[in-house]
């Protein structure tokens, strides 16, 4: 098998697996376990991790709070920072290309008598700055846009966006999982107020995130979501999850180590676009900004040809349509509908995320395959 699905998940670096492994059975002990060594060990472990995210971002230790993935400290910023500022203001702005946990939190708000304003983005996938600016009320609490997006791995530009929040006295929320740890992601010198993180997309263990919550300048505060005990500084009560927060630190402090592998990883994935679009008597065009983008991630639709059926025809490369957390959905990808595409170039749309453990011998099998089957 071929992997180059790595947006989806990836596998856990043997390296943050070692790090984990005795917090199962030999280091077990709770974290909020005050009156023993079993617990003062897992304290510790919990500190250095909580340090290890903090450096990696650019954050201090107090700033970080942990969380069972992104879209847990998704919800516990959007819901947490609507409840808290509601006499401040009840509007938010975000952006039609955002990933489901942040639209589907903002539906949820809505609901509850919120106003959203969904920015629409060209067809490149960037957002108006003049538009964001156009969007405000004097309502307007939080901006929510995210850094890279899932699918198109399109890059927004987070500083301008962030200026302008805090010009208008707003919070700036960024959405950053497809980021961190693949480019430099630096809370301070991007602006960012509040940021959720999750392991398992830079080879750390599944089910464990961390939500950046700034402490100064501004000072975010959140009415906290979960109730039953008061861990992390009472904003997500809950038994932490020693071994998965280990993974974490581990997986973040090596993800910002060892970047530089992306460069390789850019040579790859251009290559791949080199030939694929250029195959003849098929349309296959890129979708998303050639340059604005994550260096490993090429989303390309491929003429009147259905990128499922496509997909199910080479079996033995793992491949994916869109998002991992709508890929049981029949609709077309939100993300490119938004683009201004149509929904015959959405469902012909496949993306391509390459990793760590990718070569240039399955980029050369990869290619092979499609341009055998498209020229069929």
């Amino acid at each position: 098998m071929i992997y180059l699905d790595y947006n989806a998940t990836t596998p856990t670096d043997e390296r943050v697996l070692a790090e984990m492994l005795p917090y199962f059975s030999q280091k077990f002990g709770n974290a909020a376990s005050n009156t023993h060594s079993f617990g003062w060990i897992a304290s510790e472990a919990v500190k250095q991790a909580r340090e290890q995210v903090a450096a990696a971002i650019g954050a201090t230790s107090s700033e970080i709070i942990f969380t069972s993935g992104a879209t847990e400290a998704i919800n516990i910023a959007l819901k947490g920072i609507a409840e808290r500022y509601a006499e401040t203001g009840n509007h938010i702005i975000t952006c039609k290309t955002e990933h489901k946990a942040v639209l589907d939190t903002c539906a949820y708000l809505e609901e509850k008598g919120l106003n959203i304003t969904y920015l629409d983005v060209n067809e490149n996938g960037l957002i108006d700055l003049v538009e964001l600016e156009n969007a405000f009320t004097p309502q307007t609490i939080l901006v929510c846009i995210m850094y890279a997006n899932n699918e198109t791995g399109v890059l927004q530009p987070i500083q301008a966006i962030s200026e302008i929040t805090h010009k208008k006295g707003a919070i700036f929320m960024s959405d950053c999982v497809q980021a961190v740890g693949k480019i430099p992601v630096n809370v301070q010198d991007l602006g960012i107020d509040v940021m959720p993180i999750s392991a398992h997309k830079i080879y750390g263990p599944k089910g464990v995130g961390a939500l950046y919550i700034r402490r100064r300048n501004p000072r975010v505060a959140l009415t906290a979501l979960l109730h039953g005990g008061g861990h992390e500084k009472g904003l997500r009560s809950g038994t932490l999850n020693v071994p998965g927060i280990v993974g974490l630190g581990k997986a973040l402090e090596l993800a910002v180590s060892e970047m530089e592998y992306f460069d390789f990883l850019e040579d790859l994935r251009n290559e791949l676009e080199c030939i694929l679009l250029n195959i003849p008597d098929v349309d296959v065009v890129r979708n998303g900004d050639k340059y604005l983008r994550l260096p490993h991630v090429s989303n390309l639709s491929f003429g009147k040809l259905k990128a499922d059926s496509l997909i199910m025809k080479l079996p033995t490369i793992a491949l994916s349509t869109g998002s991992a957390c709508t890929s049981a959905l029949i609709s077309p990808s939100h993300v490119l509908a938004a683009m201004g595409f149509s929904e015959e170039r959405c469902y012909a749309s496949i993306r391509f995320s390459l990793g760590k453990n990718s070569t240039g011998a399955e980029i050369d099998a990869t290619i092979q395959a499609f341009t055998n089957l498209l020229l069929l």
